[in-house]
This record gives C-alpha cells, sequence and structure tokens, in this order.
C-alpha cells in the first residue's frame, strides 16, 4: 500500500469518503462469505479483478495514528481447512509486476466469515507493504506484519510463514491496491501444514421422492459447482427403465461448492432396487473436487424405490443409558406439518411408566426424516419397552412426504438396563511400616466391569482390591462401573497418617558448664518415649528436662538415644552425639609453629564455639593485612597466596559477641611464628 494514500487521507479526511466512490464487491469471491474454496495442490489465476470495496479490516501492529485505514479493496477472498499442523508457504504474483498486492490470514473456526471485519483476534499475519511485485508468506519472510510503506520504500513484501493448527479453518485476503484490473496468480508451497482434504471424492447415498420421478444425490465432501453437466449427462440409471435429463447442484446458485445434487428424470421410476452410475458428462468429466480429482467413472450409489406403501416406523438410534430422549430414523422423509409437537403421536409403554412431554423435528424445505421424542425423566430402569405411534392431537399420526399416514400401533422395541452406581467404601488396616486399605463395590444392577485408579500410579480391573501403602498422607481414589450399558464414576480421598518415626534435636557441642537440653521432633502417633541421655540418666517425658554432663580434662562424648511407641505398639528408635568439651574459654596462641608436624601448626582464636559475629585479623610488622577470616575454624597457616611468610612477631586483632548474653568482647595480642 503506497504511502500516497495517506496524502489522499488527509485531503478527504478519511477513507470512508474515498470508499463511496467504489462500488460494493458483488462478484462471487469478493466477500468472506463467499471465499474461494482451496486446494493446496492447485494455482490459482485470477484474470481479472474487478473494481470494488467492502469494509475497513483490523491490521494488529499497524494502528498509530499515522497509519491509513485498511480495506479490503479490489480483494478476492480464499477458505481453506487445515488438515495437518505445520506452516503456510505462498506466492502471489501479479500479472503486471509493476501492481501493487497485499493479503491477510484470518482464523476463523467456529465464527462468522464476516467477523474478519470487527474482531482482530481473528488476524494470523498479513503483510500491507506498498512495495510492487510477488508477495507471499515464505521460511525467509519478515517476523514482523508489515504496514503501509511508499512504493520506493523498499519494505520487504515476503512475510514469515505462519503455522496452522490441525482442524482450524482459515481466510487470506488478497487485496490489490492498485486500481487496475489486471490479474494474478495463487500458488502454495515451501511449508509443512497440509490444506489439501485427503478425503477422496465419492457418492454417499441416492433417494427418490415419493412420485420416483427424481433424485437426491448426497455427495461425501464439498465439490465444484462448476464440473456438474446441467444436463444431468454426468449421470445414468441401472437398470435402464429412465434417463437422466436434468441436474442442479445445491447451493450453487450463491457459491461454488456443492455437496448434494438434484437430478430429474425423464419417467418415475417403478418400485425396486437400482443404481445411480456416475460418468464422464457432455463437460468431459465426472464431478470434481477443489483439486480436480474426480468421481471414478462407473462409481454407484444404491437406492430403492418403494411401493407407494404407508412409511413404517423404521428404527430407532442406539438407546443410551437412562435415555430421556428417543430418536426415531426414517427411510423416507416425512412431512413435519404432521408431527405434533406435544409429543401426542407417540405412547412409551414398559416397566415403569414413561411420559411424553413433546417431538421435535429439524425441518428442510418441509421435510424431515428424523423424528426426536423428548421424555419427562430418564428412564432408568432395566427392561424392555416399546414406543407406539397413536393419532395425535392433531388427528392423524405423521404423513411421509407421498402424504400416506404410517399405521396407528405402528411400534419399535428398546432396552434399557438399570443405572448404575460406583460408590464403593473401604477399610483401613494400619501397620507399623506398611498400611493396607481393603476397597469394596457392591456390583449391584448387573455390573460386571471396575476400573480402579489408585493416585494415578496403578490401575486394577477386579471387584474389590486391596492395596499397599509405604507412603503416607492423602491417597485420591477413582473406580469407573458398569454393567455394559450404564457407566459412573466416583472419587474418595483417603489420609494415611504418618509412620512412626523418632527424631529429636540437642546441643552437638557442649560447653562444660552448659546443660543439653533436648526438643522431640517425632511423628506418626507417638504416645510414649523413652530417653537415655548418655549420662546414667532416664526419661519417660516428651519433654524432658536439661542436663548436666561431668567436665573433664579432655573432650568426650555422649550416646542419647530415644525410643518412641504408638498405640499400636509400633517402635522406632534415634540417636544422636553430645560432644563435652573441655573448655570453652577463647584465646588466641601466642606462637605457632607451621612446620608441618600435626602441633601447633595454625594460628586462630581456640575454643570460639560462643563467638557469634567473630572478626579475626593478622597484621605482619609493616602493619600489613596478612589474613582475616569471620570463622574461628578458618586458620592461617603462615602464608600469602601460597609464599611462607618470614618468622617474627605478628599482631592479631579479636572481635566477637557471647552467644549467650550478647556482651562484646575486643581483644589484640601478638603471636610469634617459628620455623
Amino acid at each position: 500500500m503506497r504511502s500516497t494514500l495517506v496524502i489522499i487521507l488527509t485531503l478527504f479526511c478519511n477513507i470512508a469518503i474515498i470508499a463511496q466512490t467504489q462500488p460494493p464487491c458483488t462478484t462471487l469471491g469478493q466477500t468472506p462469505s463467499t471465499a474461494f474454496p482451496v486446494c493446496g495442490t492447485t494455482a490459482f489465476n485470477q484474470v481479472t479483478v474487478p473494481i470494488c470495496e467492502n469494509r475497513a479490516v483490523p491490521v494488529p501492529g499497524c494502528t498509530s495514528p499515522n497509519d491509513p485505514v485498511y480495506t479490503d479493496k479490489n480483494p478476492f477472498w480464499y477458505r481453506f481447512t487445515c488438515y495437518q499442523s505445520g506452516t503456510l508457504g505462498f506466492v502471489i504474483t501479479p500479472n503486471d509486476l509493476g501492481d501493487d498486492y497485499d493479503w491477510q490470514i484470518f482464523d476463523i473456526t467456529g465464527r462468522n466469515a464476516d467477523e474478519v471485519y470487527t474482531n482482530a483476534s481473528l488476524f494470523v499475519v498479513g503483510n500491507w507493504s506498498g512495495s510492487y511485485g510477488l508477495t507471499g508468506a515464505s521460511a525467509a519472510g519478515q517476523n514482523n506484519i508489515q504496514c503501509a510503506s511508499a512504493p520506493n520504500g523498499g519494505v520487504p513484501t515476503f512475510s514469515r510463514m505462519p503455522t496452522l493448527q490441525q482442524g482450524h479453518t482459515y481466510l487470506l485476503l488478497v487485496s490489490h491496491y492498485t486500481d487496475s484490473q489486471s490479474g494474478y496468480s495463487l500458488s502454495f508451497g515451501g511449508g509443512t501444514a497440509v490444506i489439501t482434504d485427503p478425503t477422496l471424492p465419492g457418492m454417499q447415498n441416492a433417494k427418490t421422492t415419493c412420485d420416483g420421478t427424481q433424485i437426491t444425490l448426497k455427495l461425501n465432501k464439498k465439490m465444484k459447482c462448476s464440473s456438474l453437466a446441467a444436463n444431468g449427462s454426468d449421470f445414468s440409471i441401472a437398470p435402464a427403465v429412465a434417463n437422466v435429463t436434468g441436474a442442479t447442484g445445491i447451493g450453487c446458485s450463491n457459491g461454488f461448492e456443492l455437496d448434494s445434487v438434484t437430478l430429474t428424470l425423464s419417467a418415475a421410476l417403478p418400485s425396486g432396487n437400482y443404481d445411480l452410475v456416475i460418468k464422464n458428462g457432455a463437460d468431459g468429466n465426472t464431478l470434481l473436487d477443489n483439486c480436480d480429482r474426480n468421481i471414478t467413472p462407473g462409481s454407484t450409489a444404491p437406492f430403492t424405490v418403494l411401493a407407494a406403501t404407508p412409511t413404517p416406523m423404521d428404527s430407532l438410534t442406539a438407546v443410551q443409558c437412562a435415555p430421556q430422549s428417543l430418536q426415531l430414523v426414517f427411510k423416507k422423509f416425512i412431512r413435519c406439518n404432521s408431527v405434533a409437537a406435544n409429543g401426542s403421536d407417540f405412547i412409551v409403554t414398559g416397566p415403569t411408566p414413561v411420559t411424553v412431554v413433546n417431538a421435535a423435528v429439524t425441518c428442510n424445505n418441509g421435510f424431515t426424516d428424523v423424528i426426536t421424542v423428548n421424555l419427562s425423566a430418564p428412564v432408568a430402569n432395566q427392561g424392555n419397552y416399546q414406543i407406539r405411534l397413536v393419532r395425535g392431537s392433531d388427528g392423524n399420526t405423521i404423513l411421509d412426504e407421498c402424504g400416506l399416514e404410517t399405521p396407528v400401533g405402528s411400534t419399535l422395541p428398546f432396552t434399557v438396563k438399570d443405572t448404575v452406581s460406583a460408590a464403593f467404601t473401604y477399610q483401613l488396616t494400619p501397620g507399623c511400616k506398611l498400611d493396607i486399605i481393603s476397597f469394596f463395590h457392591d456390583g449391584r444392577n448387573g455390573v460386571n466391569q471396575w476400573l480402579w485408579n489408585f493416585d494415578n500410579s496403578s490401575s486394577v480391573t477386579v471387584q474389590n482390591p486391596s492395596v499397599v501403602y509405604s507412603v503416607f498422607g492423602n491417597k485420591n481414589i477413582s473406580l469407573i462401573v458398569s454393567n455394559g450399558f450404564c457407566s459412573d464414576t466416583a472419587t474418595a480421598s483417603v489420609f494415611l497418617a504418618s509412620k512412626l518415626n523418632a527424631s529429636f534435636e540437642t546441643n552437638n557441642l557442649l560447653c562444660p558448664e552448659d546443660t543439653a537440653k533436648f526438643i522431640d521432633k517425632s511423628t506418626g502417633g507417638v504416645t510414649r518415649w523413652n530417653w537415655d541421655f548418655g549420662n546414667g540418666i532416664t526419661s519417660s517425658l516428651q519433654i524432658p528436662l536439661p542436663q548436666l554432663y561431668p567436665k573433664d580434662v579432655v573432650e568426650r562424648d555422649y550416646n542419647v538415644r530415644l525410643i518412641v511407641e504408638s498405640d499400636a505398639g509400633c517402635l522406632d528408635t534415634a540417636f544422636s552425639n553430645i560432644k563435652v568439651l573441655k573448655t570453652c574459654l577463647i584465646a588466641v596462641p601466642n606462637a605457632f609453629t607451621p612446620n608441618g608436624d600435626g602441633l601447633n601448626d595454625y594460628l586462630y582464636p581456640l575454643n570460639a564455639y560462643k563467638a557469634a559475629n567473630l572478626d579475626f585479623r593478622i597484621y605482619n610488622r609493616y602493619g600489613q593485612l596478612v589474613f582475616k577470616t569471620n570463622d574461628w575454624t578458618r586458620k592461617w597457616d603462615g602464608t600469602i597466596n601460597g609464599l611462607l611468610q618470614g618468622p617474627g612477631t605478628y599482631v592479631w586483632h579479636l572481635s566477637y559477641s557471647n552467644a549467650d548474653n550478647g556482651k562484646k568482647f575486643f581483644l589484640k595480642g601478638t603471636s610469634t611464628l617459628i620455623r
């Protein structure tokens, strides 16, 4: 889109004034609702582009105050479905390479096609560059939307390939900004998405009208209206008791595709069995899909012309569990106006009372082949039932397309089984190390299938399973049951208490003048405690009294043991070691000998067990800092960066707080390095 558009907009205030000079688009394919169906293997050639304009389209990323309004000017629209996810590549090649073409893709899955004019969220990708020549989507295209630009601005005309999602439906707008009727070609390729319908074209079924003078053919997919010969020469009847004299595609008056064809015959067909045969017609082909693939000549669609007899109650759609509606299907069309809306044409009988509340039909030109009979409540009790036809409040039963009344008393049987319940019970058997949960289902109403799921980690199909657990906590259980007709699901959460676990905290290092405290951390329903403190004292309290340990000239270890017991008689034991120090008096040696003999090899504050916020620094005779630490167990070995320091006197500073009372200390002194 050229920058001259912005100048025109300035002169005329807004694009709406310009748009009034363009006629509305009326050619098929120039509006979203009449878009061309696209096949990924076919190139589309638009010889001319009619001059017209519809409405503005939102272009996310091109909405600044200086941007023009973007419209589908001189457009054609294309519709396609993604059959395999992947990227989409395509090229638009103008017949006149001096023309400017723009494009945009919309995801209209589940949407009305005209929402492209109002819903910006449908935007997928586009390119509105004003540069001339080829445009499209490629692997080397630009990641960002290209907005309107001057023709000589060199703005790229190729954008990134969009990623399509399987099952989604898309629209491609090709807008011809240049006001000429010169056309273009559109071809797809270079991406990984599949937009070609993998279903091969074929005939699905055929039916005749009640007088046997017309046949309605249903196709297995949409096909090109242009491939249908209007004189009916694409078809013949076997046996050849009549000729096909005309063919009309349903939907071809306002679109490009058909999925049904009405065939006119030279004479009425007598009752009997026939084949509708497709062949190459006067146009040289059978019917073609959007990829120009034809229905194989000689393919047949069998059909039956029934004698002029009333249409019977043909069949019931398979009845589901606890049905609240019954769907009647007929071989001939039924007149919609002959079906009493209040459902009084039908009575349902069986082992339990059933009330009909209404009857619903979906009509096409006044006819239907399906009647849905709705009930006041679901049929939940097992038994054999039947639906019977009576004359309703409208004075008749039902009339087929030929006006013949289905006889009073016509019936169709159906069977219902009882509904089922998946509700279950369980019994917990706790153990010291393992818990066992036994599950029970009553199997009522003929349940013969069970599927248990335990925390999404295992499943079984027996009626009454037992499961062993070694890990406590919530256990989520689900059960699906079925009697082959009805099914139900139930869930439950079972909490398993934690297993007995003995645990406690204490002082692992103890100064001679201090007492050891013991904090019970045991879990699992403890009811009894048995402490042995290793100093000859025991206790059965959960929170025992603090313990004193003898002062000695050497460090000594004491083993503490806790045995816990539960009501179930389970036992568990925990151990911990207490080291009683010979002193906690902080001191710095006045000399050390770092010779590696294991004796006085380091300089550090001794016994600083109760020192908080410690800071220890060492200086040489020149006042240079040679070592510092906040960790009293980190020791100076008489080196700096691995270099041995000379013997002599070194000054140290030590500051700390007493961990018990917070009292602050600052000490300094000297130590001699001896080598």
